[in-house]
């Protein structure tokens, strides 16, 4: 490499960040006008800008972008953000580009919280009439979620040190315990509620609403900070936990930070949404694939990236059987599942 080449490396490793970020918002951008513009009633992209930026529109167009499309969008960005930053997250602590906030009992745990008001929603009503309403599912799997995580956290930790290999451990016992407790709730369950479980669990940003998107967006928020500022960290970790430490990491207090903040995302995106799987598993590796390790970088371009990705995801949702509409997560899934396997098997053949 030549004496030029070198003294350029520096410049451009400064402009990576930007310019990588700065691509990922901008198809988040279009992504996001996309979305209102798409559905059974088509708007066209420059109708839709007309009424974001409060000029002259069509009434009816304003009345479909601004009281059902937009707090639909907000909603895909909110959880989208959430899930695959929580992911990439736990990627860079567990040091696995496989791992997936449902592998410590995230998703589990919400899961299992929601079903049990889904059967039970009288009981909770009577026992406790002060949540009762629209907000006692999503504050059921909200808890779940969180309870799982400090389960697992708990379960792994001996003598003062939760191993990463316990954490996972721990968390396929805490997923297998949640997934049989909800066999038995549905098998109590009626034919309404098996209804309700059931579209429940193949994710749906169809109910959340504004309402969804107030309930959601400050536990999001918070866990998106935490997460970001652990991101050097992060990076230290990936040379090993004894090598972290060595370098001034504390290890363990950084575990229960970015397990409690990816609680708080998945828990509270679960809670509105229902389950969506994958986003966070394909949107880190995707990064990282593009930018390499550096979480600065992998951390908030997988919340880009994972809410541009749930954006299109819902669209296409909505189209493809017009007037009906798929639930998003049977599209995650179809979308994710496959690169899932080929990640399987890239990892198969480097072996």
């Amino acid at each position: 490499m030549s004496d030029a080449a070198r003294a350029l490396l520096p410049p451009l490793r400064l402009l990576r960040r930007p310019v990588m970020l700065g691509g990922l918002g901008g198809l988040l951008a279009l992504a996001f006008v996309a979305a209102l513009a798409v559905g059974a009633m088509p708007i066209p992209p420059g109708e839709v800008l007309r009424v974001l930026f409060g000029l002259d529109a069509d009434s009816q167009s304003r009345a479909v972008v601004l009281g059902l499309r937009l707090p639909r969008a907000v909603l895909a960005v909110v959880v989208g953000a959430g899930l695959g930053m929580s992911g990439a997250a736990l990627q860079g602590l567990f040091r696995n580009p496989l791992a997936d906030p449902g592998l410590i009992g995230i998703s589990g745990g919400a899961a299992l919280g929601a079903v049990a008001v889904i059967v039970f929603g009288h009981v909770f009503a009577a026992l406790m009439p002060m949540v009762a309403g629209p907000y006692l599912l999503p504050l059921a799997a909200f808890l779940g979620g969180l309870a799982a995580t400090f389960a697992t956290e708990r379960i792994a930790h001996s003598r003062g040190v939760a191993a990463t290999g316990m954490l996972l451990l721990a968390g396929i016992a805490i997923n297998a315990m949640a997934g049989a407790a909800m066999g038995v709730l549905i098998f109590m369950s009626d034919d309404r509620q098996l209804r309700d479980i059931t579209f429940w669990t193949m994710g749906s940003l169809a109910r959340g609403g504004w309402s969804g998107v107030l309930m959601a967006a400050p536990f999001v928020l918070v866990a998106v900070i935490a997460m970001y500022r652990a991101a050097r960290a992060l990076d230290a970790l990936l040379l090993g936990e004894r090598e972290a430490l060595h370098l001034g990491v504390p290890v363990e207090r950084l575990k229960r930070i970015v397990m409690v903040a990816a609680a708080l995302a998945v828990g509270a995106s679960v809670a509105v949404s229902g389950i969506i799987a994958f986003v966070g598993i394909v949107v880190p590796h995707l990064v990282r694939m593009a930018a390499g390790p550096d979480h600065r970088i992998v951390l908030p371009g997988a919340a880009l990236l994972g809410a541009t990705l749930l954006l299109v995801a819902d669209s296409i949702a909505r189209i493809v059987v017009v007037p009906a509409e798929l639930p998003i997560g049977l599209v995650t899934s179809l979308i994710g599942s496959p690169f899932f396997l080929w990640l399987l098997m890239r990892r198969k053949a480097g072996a």
